[in-house]
Parts: C-alpha cells; sequence; structure tokens
C-alpha cells in the first residue's frame, strides 16, 4: 500500500507540474454537458493514466475527459480507479487557486487510496484508509486528523459556485458557527485537517468529483453520506452521486 500510493503521489506531482505549464494559456471549450475543459485538463489526465497503467495494468482506470468524450462507461467492477485531472476548471480558468488533481482507488465501492493535490497552492493530501496525509510545498508528509465538531458551532464549507436553497436549509438546521466557500475537492481536504467540520452538497456531482477527497477525509476518521445516512459509494450506473454530507469526527449533531 504504501509503495503503491507513493506512486500515486508521483503521478499527482507530474500532472500537477503540467497543469501549472499551461496556467494562463489553455483556452477553454464547451463539452456536451456545456461544462469547460481544457488543454491542461486532457494533458493531466494523459499523465495520470500513463502512470496507472504502468502501476497497475489490470485495473481499470475511469477518468473525467475520456468519460465525457466516450460516453458513459460500462460499470467496472469491484476494484477500479477514479480520476478528476483538474477538478475547479472554472477556478484554473479565473485565475485562482483552489483546482485540484484527483486520484481514488475503489474497492468494494469505497475508495481506499487516495491522493489530492492542490498544485496553485502548494498542497498536496494523501489516504490510505488508515492514516491521512498532508505535504506543504517540498516539505514531508505529516499526518492530519479530522477533528470533533467544536461546542460553538461547525464550521461549514459549500461550494463556491453551487451554493443552493437546499444547501441553504441544511446549514440552517445544523449548528453553524461559520462558513467557507471553497472550490473544488478541498472541501473535503478541509475537514480531513480539521479546520472545518461539515460539507454538504445538493447539485449534481459525478464520482472522479468526490472519490479522492472522499478517500483523505474517510482516512482522516471523517465520513461522508446519502442524506438517508447511508455511506456514499461508487460504482453505480452511470457514476452520478446523490446529494451527500461530508462531516469530520463528529457525526449528526449531539452525538
Amino acid at each position: 500500500m504504501a509503495d503503491m500510493l507513493a506512486a500515486l503521489v508521483a503521478a499527482a506531482d507530474e500532472a500537477s507540474a503540467a497543469i501549472l505549464a499551461l496556467r494562463g494559456r489553455a483556452p477553454a471549450r464547451r463539452k456536451a454537458d456545456r461544462s469547460p475543459v481544457t488543454a491542461a485538463d486532457e494533458e493531466a489526465e494523459r499523465i495520470l493514466l500513463a502512470h496507472l497503467a504502468r502501476l497497475a495494468p489490470e485495473i481499470p482506470a475511469i477518468a473525467e475527459e475520456s468519460a465525457a468524450a466516450g460516453g458513459p462507461p460500462a460499470r467496472p467492477g469491484c476494484r477500479f480507479w477514479l480520476v478528476d485531472p483538474l477538478d475547479g476548471t472554472k477556478e484554473f480558468l479565473g485565475g485562482g487557486g483552489e483546482f485540484t488533481v484527483n486520484i481514488a482507488l475503489i474497492e468494494h465501492g469505497l475508495p481506499t487510496l487516495a491522493v489530492v493535490a492542490a498544485p496553485a497552492l502548494g498542497l498536496l493530501y494523501a489516504g490510505d484508509g488508515a492514516c491521512a496525509l498532508r505535504r506543504r510545498g517540498a516539505g514531508a508528509m505529516e499526518p492530519v486528523r479530522a477533528r470533533r465538531r467544536p461546542a460553538g458551532g461547525a464550521v461549514a464549507v459549500a461550494s463556491r459556485s453551487h451554493r443552493d436553497r437546499a444547501t441553504e436549509a441544511f446549514l440552517a438546521r445544523e449548528r453553524v458557527a461559520a462558513w467557507q466557500a471553497r472550490a473544488s475537492s478541498l472541501k473535503f481536504c478541509l475537514l480531513a485537517e480539521g479546520a472545518a467540520d461539515l460539507y454538504p452538497r445538493f447539485t449534481r456531482t459525478m464520482e472522479w468529483d468526490t472519490a479522492a477527497g472522499h478517500g483523505v477525509l474517510a482516512a482522516a476518521g471523517g465520513s461522508v453520506a446519502t442524506m438517508d445516512g447511508a455511506p456514499l459509494a461508487y460504482g453505480k450506473p452511470g457514476f452520478e452521486n446523490p446529494a451527500f454530507v461530508a462531516r469530520g469526527l463528529n457525526g449528526p449533531p449531539g452525538s
């Protein structure tokens, strides 16, 4: 597991460097679903898929851009990779720094290995199911842990571009002391490192959007569940997620 996680970190680092090299000179075009895609998305995906094919050629990989180009992929079985080469393309195009590179290994419906890199911020997070790690810049990996909800109320994070009425209503029912608007899978990582407590999502996401962040958070002691309390699972037909809520260590209010 340690060797495989180290290989995923190396893959994310190479993809991150490619994205930064194209920053500011990668014009966007629209995919069929009207979401933007750039040469940076495509080059990062090419790099990541090449690494995964060398690392574990027997494990199928489902990646956002190849899935968009070829239609919904077939159900991949009990063990597969989920890859989002550049989560937060709008953030990338707008000059912000909260975009990420995401790789997750799914086994029996759950992420067991995960890497989230935020190249513009010099951050990388990883999880192996038992321990979550963070790297700042060129520093060493250090363990991180989700926190219990503070007595004064939770810090919630919500999507910068997808905060809707359902999100507002959910947050109104929780003991929320403050909230932060963040982009991409970094929202999961804030929970994993104990900087926030709660992340609800009601608008559409795909499995490759959430798997790596979910894996990092789960390794840090947190959870991601659907609104009926079931664990968010992967390998669903169409690879589309239902609404979900990610939490730190404390679980539902009052636990």
